[in-house]
């Protein structure tokens, strides 16, 4: 299994440019989700440490399992790549499976270039590179890896990374010290956009293959989310700091399942990823099991109809996953190599217990129920609800 995503031409609203992401199911390949999830967790965790080089090695390859993928034009004129969308990195590279084309805006900056993501790892050249979202709106000089090796990503060609800057520290072999302005300070640097803020909309979907979600570069599309965007400040505390990371606390119905504590918001994982001790409160509180096939927990019907509203205490909000929310979609069973009379849930481990200074991942499976707005000049995230938050989809 690897889900991935395709893109529409973008639109202009204002100053802002929006790139429709959609999302498709590769089974080529037989994908363990939580273990892939786990891995890339392990590797933010270490790489948290210091740099993006300094990934835990020994950490097996795992094809990616579910992405989010924009169409973005490198060149002039412009080859497309499928790039997997992604908040967890900055680095923006291209040649998994679409070679590089090189044409006249194409510069070998002669730099090697290399990162490991726990789950995959690349390795190449860097140029620059004139980069295209949609019908004309460009961004020139684009620092673009290119890779002569790449292992873990099917049928994706790369990553647009659109994390924070200091992510990109280490990735340059012979300048391990220097940073790569992303592609979002890019397009700002450029007057192309206003603000320095990346705006994320994904809606439930029960489809192998479908459009559902939008990117926007600039600011926040009013049309995707219901009321106010309330945002909280990026935590300080190391090593979530190291990414978008804030505060939360977890609760299940009345049951204390995380106390205040550091974590992230990451579009490159798919579940909703707690604590060791959190987890094992919160698989006591819901009375699942551990399924042997996929290794998510697995309840009854019974229990599905018992479920409780999992909410998660951002600052004085509350984002409350309803139990529809908690639970993969059933008609996606088979594709994670599960049972489709089975009712999984989405909520896991993250491998070490709290304390860590990393103890939650909010990943695709809450941000497809809230509009999530990153927003790099006030050092904020923010949420808000949607049509879907309450949706039942799955």
């Amino acid at each position: 299994l690897a889900l991935s995503i395709t893109a529409s031409p973008v639109q202009i609203r204002d100053t802002l440019i929006t790139l429709p992401i959609s999302r498709r199911i590769n089974i080529s390949s037989t994908i363990n989700l939580l273990q892939h999830d786990q891995s890339r967790a392990t590797a933010l965790k270490t790489a948290g440490g210091g740099t993006f080089s300094r990934y835990a090695g020994s950490i097996a390859v795992i094809n990616v399992a579910v992405s989010y993928v924009a169409a973005v034009g490198v060149g002039s004129p412009a080859t497309t790549y499928n790039l997997v969308v992604d908040t967890g990195s900055s680095n923006t590279w291209v040649g998994a499976n679409t070679p590089y084309v090189k044409t006249s805006t194409s510069v070998n900056t002669d730099q090697p270039v290399s990162i490991s993501y726990g789950s995959g790892s690349f390795s190449g050249t860097e140029y620059t590179d004139t980069v295209t979202l949609g019908n004309g709106f460009t961004i020139t000089k684009q620092s673009i890896g290119v890779a002569s090796n790449s292992t873990g990503f099917t049928d994706v060609d790369g990553i647009m990374g659109i994390g924070p800057l200091d992510l990109t520290e280490g990735t340059l072999t012979n300048a391990p010290h220097t940073t790569i302005p992303t592609v979002t300070d890019n397009l700002y640097s450029q007057d192309t956009i206003s603000q320095i803020v990346v705006s994320v909309s994904f809606e439930p979907t029960t489809s192998k293959t479908d459009t559902n979600g939008e990117l926007t570069f600039g600011g926040t599309d009013s049309t995707k989310y219901i009321g106010d965007i309330a945002y909280t400040p990026l935590t300080t505390t190391h090593p979530a700091s190291y990414y978008w990371g804030i505060s939360e606390s977890i609760t299940y119905g009345t049951t204390i399942i995380l106390s205040e504590t550091a974590g992230i918001v990451d579009t490159g994982t798919t579940l909703v990823l707690i604590a060791s001790d959190a987890f094992s409160t919160y698989q006591s509180a819901t009375g699942a099991i551990e399924d042997e096939s996929t290794g998510l927990l697995r309840i009854t019907s019974t229990q599905y109809s018992a479920l409780k509203n999992l909410d998660f205490h951002v600052g004085i909000n509350t984002y409350a996953l309803a139990p529809n929310g908690q639970i993969w979609p059933r008609a996606l069973n088979t594709y994670i190599g599960g049972s489709a009379s089975y009712i999984y849930l989405v909520v896991n481990s993250i491998g070490t217990p709290s304390g860590q200074g990393l103890d939650f991942v909010n990943g695709y499976t809450f941000l497809e129920r809230f509009y999530s707005v990153f927003d790099t000049a006030n050092s904020r995230i923010g949420f808000a609800r949607t049509t879907y938050t309450t949706a039942i989809i799955n």
